[in-house]
C-alpha cells in the first residue's frame, strides 16, 4: 500500500489540466524498490500455511470441501463485496448526474484494481484442498512441476510470442508459492540451509534474469511497458518471491521475539483484523487526498525532486487518516465468524460441487471488476477478461456465487420430529457435541 501511494504521480499541468502519472515512469530508478515493495508472494506462502491449517481442522471436524471454502472466502469476500456496493453506488450517482470527466472515470477505473489480487488469490482457495492432496503425495515434485510450467509458458510468451498463453502464468506461479507454504505449514521450509539456498538462489536468479533476458527491473507493471513482470507474472517475479520467503524464514526467530512484546502483538493482531479492509480501500484514500490538492490548487512539484519526495512525507499522514476513517466504517464486514461443521445429517446434497460452482462464479465476478473497474454502469460498457466479455451489470450477477458458497455449507432444517429422534440418539447420531 505503500509502494502504490509512493507510485501516484498527480501533476496541474497547462491550462489547469489534471495530469495522472506513475512516478516509477518518471522516476526509472526507483524502480529498484519494488523489489521490496512487492510483496504479493509473501500473502500467497502465508495463504498456503493457513490454508493447509485450515484444512487439517476442519478435517478432524469431518468437515468437507463446502465448509473450507465457506470458512475461507467468508474473509475475503463480505469486506469486497460491502467495497464493490459502495463503489457501484457511487459510480451510478456520478454517472446520472451527467458524463464524468476523464479524471473521474480514471479514479473509479483504479480504485477497482486491488480486486485482482483477490480474485485471484479466490482461484488459489479454490484450488487449495486439490493441491494439498497433490503435496502430500507428491511433496516437492509438485512446486517442481509448476515452476517448470512458469519456464515454459514465459518461453512461449516471450521467445515465440503465442498469444494469451501468458495467461496461465496467473495460475502457475501464484500457485507455486501457495505450494511453498504447505511446506512452511508442515516444518520442511523452517531448516536454515534450505532457506539460505532460497534467498541466494531465488535472488540471483532474478537479478541474471533481469540483466540478460527482457525482464523490466519493476516488479509491477508500468505504462507503456512491452513485458511486464506482474502482469502476468513472469519467472523473475517467481524468482524474486522464493528469495523473500527464504529471506523471511531466516528472520523468523528475531521476529518472533520482537512479536512476544504485548504491545506489539496487540498491534499485530488488530491490523490483522480489518487488512483485507485496508487493502480494499487505501487506493480510494490515496485518490480522494490527491483530488482535494489540486482541487484547491495546492502546489503539485515535479516528480522526483528533493520537493516532491517531502511533499510525500507531508501528504502520507493525510492519506492515513481518510483511510483510518474508511476502515473505520467498513471494518464490520470483515467481522469474523466461527466455521461450524453440520452433523452428516444436516449436510446438504451436493453440496460441494454447488460449493464449487458458487467459487468460481464469485471469482471470475471479482476478476470482472478488476477489468472494468466502475465505470460505464449505466452506458453497459465492455471489457474483456482473458477472452470473455465482461460487463458491471455481468460482474454483479456473477458475485451471487458467494450466496451459492453459503447456501452449499448451510446446515439443513430438520423436522421437529426428526430433532427428537437425534435427541434420543444422543452423542452417536453424528453431531460434533465437543463444540
Amino acid at each position: 500500500m505503500l509502494g502504490h501511494f509512493l507510485m501516484a504521480g498527480v501533476l496541474r499541468g497547462e491550462a489547469d489540466q489534471v495530469v495522472v502519472t506513475n512516478s516509477l515512469v518518471e522516476v526509472p530508478v526507483a524502480r529498484i524498490l519494488t523489489w521490496v515493495f512487492q510483496v504479493m508472494p509473501v500473502f500467497f506462502v502465508v495463504g498456503g500455511f493457513s490454508n493447509a491449517t485450515a484444512l487439517k481442522s476442519l478435517r478432524r471436524r469431518g468437515g468437507s470441501y463446502a465448509d473450507f471454502a465457506l470458512s475461507r472466502c467468508r474473509r475475503l469476500l463480505e469486506p469486497t463485496l460491502a467495497f464493490v456496493a459502495f463503489a457501484v453506488l457511487a459510480a451510478v450517482l456520478v454517472e446520472v448526474s451527467g458524463p464524468p470527466n476523464d479524471s473521474i472515470e480514471f479514479a473509479l477505473r483504479l480504485i477497482g484494481q486491488p480486486l485482482w489480487f483477490v480474485g485471484i488469490y479466490l482461484f488459489v482457495v479454490a484450488m487449495a484442498p486439490f493441491m494439498f492432496r497433490m503435496h502430500v503425495r507428491f511433496g516437492l515434485r509438485v512446486v517442481v512441476v509448476l515452476v517448470a510450467a512458469v519456464v515454459v509458458v514465459d518461453i512461449l510468451r516471450l521467445g515465440f510470442d503465442v498469444p494469451l498463453i501468458g495467461y496461465l502464468n496467473f495460475l502457475t506461479v501464484w500457485l507455486a508459492i501457495h505450494q511453498i507454504g504447505f511446506f512452511y505449514a508442515d516444518g520442511r521450509l523452517l531448516k536454515r540451509p534450505v532457506a539460505w539456498r532460497m534467498a541466494i538462489g531465488g535472488g540471483a536468479v532474478a537479478i541474471l534474469l533481469v540483466a540478460l533476458l527482457p525482464y523490466p527491473l519493476s516488479m509491477v507493471s508500468l505504462p507503456g511497458e512491452t513485458v511486464s513482470n506482474l502482469a502476468p507474472p513472469s519467472v523473475a517475479l517467481l524468482a524474486l518471491g522464493i528469495a523473500q520467503i527464504g529471506i523471511l524464514v531466516l528472520v523468523r526467530d528475531p521476529a518472533n521475539r520482537w512479536l512476544e512484546r504485548d504491545r506489539v502483538w496487540t498491534t499485530v493482531v488488530a491490523a490483522n483484523g480489518v487488512v483485507m479492509t485496508t487493502f480494499l480501500w487505501h487506493l480510494t484514500a490515496i485518490v480522494v487526498v490527491n483530488a482535494v490538492i489540486v482541487e484547491v490548487g495546492l502546489p503539485t512539484p515535479e516528480i522526483g525532486t528533493v520537493a516532491w519526495w517531502l511533499s510525500r512525507l507531508l501528504i502520507l499522514p493525510v492519506v492515513i487518516v481518510v483511510l483510518a476513517g474508511l476502515v473505520a466504517v467498513f471494518r464490520r464486514y470483515e467481522a469474523p465468524h466461527p466455521t461450524v461443521v453440520p452433523g452428516a445429517d444436516r449436510q446438504r446434497p451436493h453440496r460441494n460441487g454447488l460449493a464449487v460452482v458458487g467459487v468460481v462464479l464469485a471469482t471470475v465476478g471479482i476478476l470482472g471488476f478488476s477489468m472494468t473497474g466502475f465505470t460505464g454502469i449505466t452506458t453497459f460498457e465492455t471489457e474483456t477478461l482473458v477472452v470473455m466479455p465482461v460487463t458491471p451489470f455481468l460482474n454483479l450477477a456473477l458475485l451471487l456465487g458467494w450466496w451459492i458458497v453459503q447456501f452449499a455449507a448451510s446446515p439443513l432444517r430438520r423436522s421437529p420430529q426428526s430433532a427428537e429422534l437425534s435427541a434420543e440418539a444422543g452423542p452417536t447420531s453424528g453431531h460434533d457435541h465437543s463444540r
